[in-house]
């Protein structure tokens, strides 16, 4: 009966729905995951998935979340969302989604251990099992089969894990690898989907740049339709992450899946999430509506389903690891983008703790160490405070989107047409 109701009032309805309806908070029981796969992505740009070694199943342990139901949006068909994109992006024109109101069940980001155990498989990411800086999670996690990626592929990375009743699966994707870190075989094309991701114009940050995609005009002018082109390639890590989630929704069809990740990676969850409802959590990742934007994305009613955890120590997530003489900008970073989807969870780092702003604060390893390993707000820690065990869920800012990119204007100056001033 609904799905005969024109796709504008449909879309009218369940805006309306969100609004007068709050997220479902009702608590589920805990979650158990096990690691079941790792995920990569080949030169080629082909997600591989192979069998880990039975070896590696005594360095795997268990991992178990808080979980309640919350409200989020899906769109009606991938097809139907690919076409939006397509309307948006060619002719300009915003079609209206008859996005989906689906109930699932998500990550409890409030509870700090489970925080602090997504945060731990995040973490993971970058690692195999064997590895000495993978993190031991607890004593009720066991891998009896796992799946890894190629070790001199240069793309996509991560793990998925599986509840042990196989409802929920987790798919953790890596972020930025860097030199000082050791690098490693991704880390050129990471750098390259930061500055193209993450930069108000291909990376031109002075006149010593060399840009990462030719859409700079020259005067702080840049055209817009020739960055949006340059984010669709296959090769690039949005496309392979939506890829991944197609091959992930065919393994486990029936489950509810989750993705989380750090700075780029928790970016690349972001968009993932939005692009198909799923509950996601990104911790310390530069900001990407302008992205989401830049894809031509439909915006959903609601990215509640969107939990970004960060401390203000960090100048990546804040906007503030930019310009010329920044240690990004010495890095060979335009981190230029300001405003997230969804919710955010800010850590006064700051301000409690007496934090020095610097990428120092940035690792995953800094937010598992320093910020989930005790509750937030102790009670009786400030008069009448009852405790916290994380920072509030705050929106963004809605003057953000204002404050982004002030000195560029966007066109599509080919055909001489201003599509943005600062």
């Amino acid at each position: 009966m609904f799905a005969v109701i024109p796709a504008a009032l449909r879309l009218l309805i369940s805006t309306l729905l969100w609004i007068d309806s709050p997220p479902i908070e009702s608590p589920l029981p805990e979650l158990q995951f096990r690691l079941r796969h790792l995920h990569g992505v080949s030169n080629n740009s082909r997600t591989i998935f192979v069998d880990l070694p039975q070896s590696y199943s005594d360095f795997t342990e268990n991992y178990t979340v808080r979980t309640h139901n919350i409200r989020s949006y899906s769109p009606p068909s991938f097809s139907a969302f690919s076409d939006a994109r397509r309307m948006s992006r060619i002719y300009g024109q915003s079609t209206l989604l008859a996005w989906d109101g689906i109930e699932t069940r998500a990550p409890n980001s409030t509870h700090r251990n489970t925080l602090l155990t997504l945060a731990k498989m995040t973490s993971n990411a970058y690692y195999e099992p064997v590895d000495k800086e993978w993190y031991d999670i607890g004593t009720d996690w066991n891998s009896t089969f796992s799946y890894g990626w190629e070790p001199d592929s240069d793309g996509f990375r991560g793990h998925v894990f599986v509840s042990t009743d196989k409802s929920t699966v987790v798919v953790s994707i890596k972020g930025t690898s860097v030199p000082i870190l050791g690098g490693g075989p991704t880390m050129k094309k990471d750098k390259l989907n930061d500055n193209l991701l993450f930069s108000c114009c291909c990376a031109r940050v002075g006149p010593t740049w060399s840009t990462v995609c030719g859409c700079y005009q020259g005067g702080n002018k840049c055209n817009l339709p020739c960055v949006e082109k340059a984010l669709i390639e296959d090769s690039l890590f949005y496309s392979v992450g939506i890829n991944l989630y197609n091959n992930i929704t065919y393994m486990y069809p029936d489950a509810d899946i989750w993705v989380i990740g750090h700075s780029l990676g928790g970016s690349l969850a972001s968009l993932v999430g939005v692009t198909f409802g799923a509950p996601v959590v990104a911790f310390e990742a530069p900001a990407e509506m302008m992205a989401a934007q830049r894809l031509h994305l439909p915006s959903p009613p609601s990215t509640h389903h969107i939990t970004h955890v960060f401390n203000n120590a960090d100048p990546i997530p804040m906007g503030v690891c930019n310009g010329v003489i920044s240690t990004c900008a010495n890095a060979g970073f335009a981190m230029e983008s300001r405003c997230h989807l969804g919710k955010i969870m800010r850590y006064d780092a700051v301000g409690k703790l007496g934090w020095r702003v610097g990428v120092q604060n940035h690792p995953i390893s800094t937010v598992i160490e320093n910020l989930l390993s005790e509750d937030w707000e102790k009670a009786g820690e400030k008069i009448g405070a009852l405790g916290r065990e994380t920072p509030e869920l705050v929106e963004e800012d809605s003057d953000c989107p204002t404050q982004e990119c002030l000195t560029w204007t966007f066109g599509d100056f080919r055909n001489n047409t201003l599509l943005q001033e600062p």
